[in-house]
């Protein structure tokens, strides 16, 4: 399966960083759709993603307008991710699929309203407290992401650690 992350203006560099090593670590492919909060070869991100940016995956989009235009969603399979979502994350079928897209928006708004309101049935998000606004950015696409990976029984991971030879 290809699993693509798309971070659509994110705004803090380290999450970007985290969520780039992420995508290294199980090859997933990341889309970054500008504006960005920050210049991609910042220290913080490099940082973040330590010495895994040579084995990213990794696209850049002008706008999401533009990404839109590339990678539409009446032809493939994208879930839009949100505290509004209609579905929880789980909900979907994901071991049916080839290719999955996992829409973020940015940290202090998340994705256009009108985006959400077009594709409501594929707005999923991760449950939690009424009264807390939203996890950080970086777990959110590991728990949402990892259950598609689970879905697919970690297809092309590693599944047994080689660390202790036991």
């Amino acid at each position: 399966m290809k699993v693509n992350i798309v971070l659509v203006e994110p705004e803090i560099p380290q999450n970007t960083g985290n969520i780039a090593r992420t995508c290294a670590a199980i090859g997933a492919k990341l889309h970054l759709v500008h504006p960005l909060g920050f210049s991609i070869s910042e220290k913080a991100v490099k940082r973040a993603g330590l010495d895994y940016w040579d084995k990213l995956d990794i696209e850049e989009h002008t706008s999401l307008d533009k990404f839109l235009e590339k990678y539409s969603p009446e032809n493939h399979n994208m879930f839009f991710s949100t505290t509004k979502g209609k579905h929880i994350y789980s909900d979907p079928n994901y071991s049916l699929m080839n290719e999955v897209f996992l829409l973020f928006g940015k940290e202090t708004k998340g994705l256009p309203e009108d985006l959400l309101l077009k594709y409501i049935d594929k707005t999923i998000r991760i449950p939690m407290r009424k009264d807390l606004r939203s996890l950080n950015l970086a777990n959110s696409v590991c728990v949402v992401t990892y259950e598609v990976l689970r879905q697919k029984n970690f297809e092309n991971l590693e599944e047994i650690s080689n660390y202790f030879d036991i």
